[in-house]
């Protein structure tokens, strides 16, 4: 029998991802060692923690250390400990070396990983360590996104599997889903290769147009470009170098950096972490002097940024429709115009948005094992509209021909609830309002 969960370990607490994290195992009630390479360090993490969920109440559930001083003695008592350090697999594998001589049989260890191989990570450690070993991927923020990734490697226990879904789904309140161990597992492999590709089409549009086309009427809380900045070009990079890197399938081209993004990551912007360099965006000047601006990928300059008012895009009146439509809950209505719709700009949409379709529901049956598992992720993860709600809304026959006519991979999923009529979308609870809005 897997063994209980009442201590945690988290290690790299001081980071976005280690603090929030331990302030959802805290706030669900667990004894929780907050450790960093200082006690200061975790200190500041035990306050990131308790500004995540507004609270100094999770302080009585946290303890702070130092890898010096406390690791050998936190970790020997902990029933899971939770890595969250750097996302560098010899990093990560040089700490668990660490943690194998000291732990506890029996107890639970956990990578944070976004995307880096469960196996790899776990490589030449006990056999007890890798029978104990997973992934468990939160988003971030873990105190505001409760769409989560559990993912086991070939050598996982099934118990071990077990007890810690048991943990995530009743205790801390997860919208959990499993992934087999493969490149950026399913979310971030879904939502990336949607970036990808608008990042490089950004060259020929330009941002002001991608994200005025692709906003919050197609599905998604923030606009893609926009997205990039707010997670990070060098995050960005990391986790698209991985997926063209380790992944040989339909979307391997989306997963290429665009060279204008290496040039100016290579020259500090890093989207809105760099506010004065920028990335798609930045602002320029301050209160009432302050104005827009938009990186021009097109000028010969590289880093050349026009004022937005300057670059504004009249958005085409089939966007407009779907605005509309949409603001009075006609959700089928916005998505009948969203396929019937003529022009490039039309094509253009439809070629992003069927492709996070084509590719999303692909997974089915590889990485996760239905549809649910997809939807889950993307929308309780990414906050993006489940594909399977979307290919509901356009209805699956007609998702069959259009991504026919644009040469895109047909899921097997898809093709069945064309035939059978079922849903493809079974959230029973879920409010579809809360993915489609102007």
């Amino acid at each position: 029998m897997a063994r209980t969960i009442r201590q945690v370990v988290v290690l790299g607490a001081n980071g976005a991802m280690g603090a929030g994290s331990g302030a959802v195992f805290a706030a669900a009630g667990l004894q929780t060692v907050f450790l960093a390479r200082s006690r200061e360090k975790a200190e500041a993490g035990v306050a990131k923690a308790e500004g995540a969920v507004k609270s100094t109440a999770l302080r009585a559930f946290i303890e702070a250390g130092s890898y010096d001083d406390d690791f050998d003695r936190t970790v020997a008592a902990a029933d899971l400990i939770f890595e969250a350090v750097g996302e560098e697999l010899s990093l990560k594998r040089e700490l668990f070396a660490r943690v194998d001589a000291v732990r506890a049989p029996g107890s639970i260890v956990a990578t944070v990983s976004s995307g880096l191989s469960i196996a790899q990570m776990c490589e030449g450690r006990s056999d007890d360590f890798r029978a104990h070993f997973l992934g468990m991927h939160f988003f971030n923020p873990p105190t505001v996104i409760t769409g989560m990734e559990l993912i086991p490697h070939a050598g996982t226990s099934p118990e071990v599997t077990a007890a810690v879904r048991e943990l995530l789904n009743a205790r801390c309140g997860r919208m959990l889903i499993e992934t087999t161990d493969t490149p950026a597992f399913a979310g971030n492999r879904i939502g990336f290769r949607v970036l990808g590709e608008v990042a490089q089409l950004a060259q020929e549009h330009g941002p002001v147009k991608l994200d005025a086309l692709l906003g919050p009427h197609t599905g998604r809380a923030m606009p893609p470009l926009a997205t990039i900045d707010f997670v990070g070009w060098d995050v960005h990079k990391a986790i698209v170098d991985n997926l063209h890197a380790h992944t040989d399938d339909e979307a391997h081209a989306a997963f290429a950096l665009p060279a204008y993004m290496q040039r100016l990551i290579d020259a500090g912007h890093l989207g809105a972490k760099t506010p004065a360099k920028g990335g798609f965006f930045r602002t320029e000047g301050k209160g009432k002097e302050a104005r827009a601006l938009a990186l021009d990928p097109r000028a010969s300059q590289p880093g050349t940024y026009r004022p937005v008012a300057e670059l504004a895009y009249e958005l085409p009146a089939f966007v407009r429709e779907m605005k509309q439509a949409l603001r009075v809950g006609r959700y089928a209505r916005a998505w009948d115009v969203f396929c019937e719709a003529q022009g490039a700009d039309a094509e253009l949409m439809r070629k992003v948005i069927l492709g996070y379709l084509s590719y999303g529901l692909g997974l089915v049956g590889s990485v996760v094992r239905q549809v649910r598992d997809v939807d889950r992720i993307m929308g309780w993860g990414f906050n993006w509209a489940p594909p399977g709600l979307l290919a509901d809304l356009i209805g699956p026959a007609r998702a069959v021909n259009l991504l026919e006519r644009a040469g895109l991979m047909v899921p097997g999923v898809l093709t069945a609830a064309a035939a059978s009529g079922a849903p493809l979308f079974t959230e029973p609870h879920a409010d579809r309002g809360r993915f489609l809005f102007a």
